[in-house]
């Protein structure tokens, strides 16, 4: 007998800013809908765990997209988007979000981000706090304008994908399986160059929450969670725990054995972390 998942993949046409993007997306679960973004240069392969975990799914919709220009979702065929630089914005994120639940219908999600989608979680909640019910960022942080100097980089003849598989195996934490971590790496290689210069535009550049700006947060309209891996150089648990200080009544965890991407490299510990918080915003959804 063949053995299926119960993840399901689908494409929606996406409106953001006049332009027509076709998503791919992939779901399971039924209740209360939980939008899970990937990393820079990355897709929704790393929250197949998520997707496919029974406990998660008996109370949550897990619905992860690939951004456009990454995974399966082409570049757009009204623009010829060959003819200039791939430049993820903050802007532009904001938009695809809350475009995206739109289209799928969705009624008050949870949304859930790491990476780059981490530092989304705290800009939405911020600049869009009625679009979501609660967001948890993973591996968030104020600025990385000091690394924006290397952005040229991360596109450049010299630099092969082998290099960006190895670079991102190293952001994984030391003991966690082998085979998760070197999965991460593989989907790393399988990114366009440009996309991974053009997402870190946001990473680097666009997105700043440096000075007072996270005060501004309203948790009385949007819940605001922060999760940080122990051996995550680059986001550091202390950092984070920094942000979640400036924002009132947002929630700070350290995710003890756990790298830049928790729910990959070692779901079963990441997930330990994550069902309190997750059976918490389920809990106060019903008040």
């Amino acid at each position: 007998m063949a053995r299926f998942e119960p993840v399901i993949g689908r494409y929606v046409y996406v409106v953001v800013r006049g332009t027509e993007y076709r998503v791919y997306f992939e779901q399971s679960g039924k209740g209360i809908p939980l939008v899970c973004l990937h990393t820079a240069a990355s897709d929704g392969r790393l929250w197949r765990h998520a997707l496919n975990d029974e406990e998660i799914t008996r109370k949550y919709q897990v619905i992860a997209p690939d951004l456009p220009y990454h995974g399966k979702s082409l570049p757009p065929e009204s623009v010829e988007w060959w003819k200039e630089e791939y430049k993820l914005t903050k802007g532009f994120l904001l938009d695809f979000q809350v475009e995206f639940s739109r289209a799928l219908g969705l009624e008050r999600p949870v949304y859930l981000g790491c990476s780059i989608g981490g530092k989304l979680a705290v800009d939405l909640a911020l600049e869009r706090p009625d679009a979501f019910r609660a967001v948890i960022g993973l591996e968030s942080g104020f600025s990385r304008a000091k690394t924006a100097p290397a952005l040229d980089f991360h596109n450049h003849p010299r630099i092969s994908n082998q290099f960006r598989m190895q670079s991102m195996y190293g952001k994984t934490a030391p003991g966690n399986p082998e085979k998760y971590r070197r999965e991460i790496g593989w989907t790393y290689g399988q990114s366009a160059p440009p996309v991974s210069k053009g997402d870190l535009y946001y990473n680097f550049i666009d997105h700043d929450l440096s000075g007072d700006k996270a005060r501004g947060i309203d948790t009385s309209r949007v819940a605001v969670y922060l999760m940080a891996g122990e051996y995550d150089y680059a986001n550091s648990p202390a950092d984070t725990r920094v942000l979640a200080e400036q924002i009132k009544g947002a929630r700070f965890v350290e995710m003890k054995g756990l790298g830049h991407f928790p729910m990959s490299e070692n779901f079963e510990v990441f997930k330990k972390y994550l069902m309190p918080i997750l059976e918490e915003i389920a809990t106060n959804g019903q008040k």
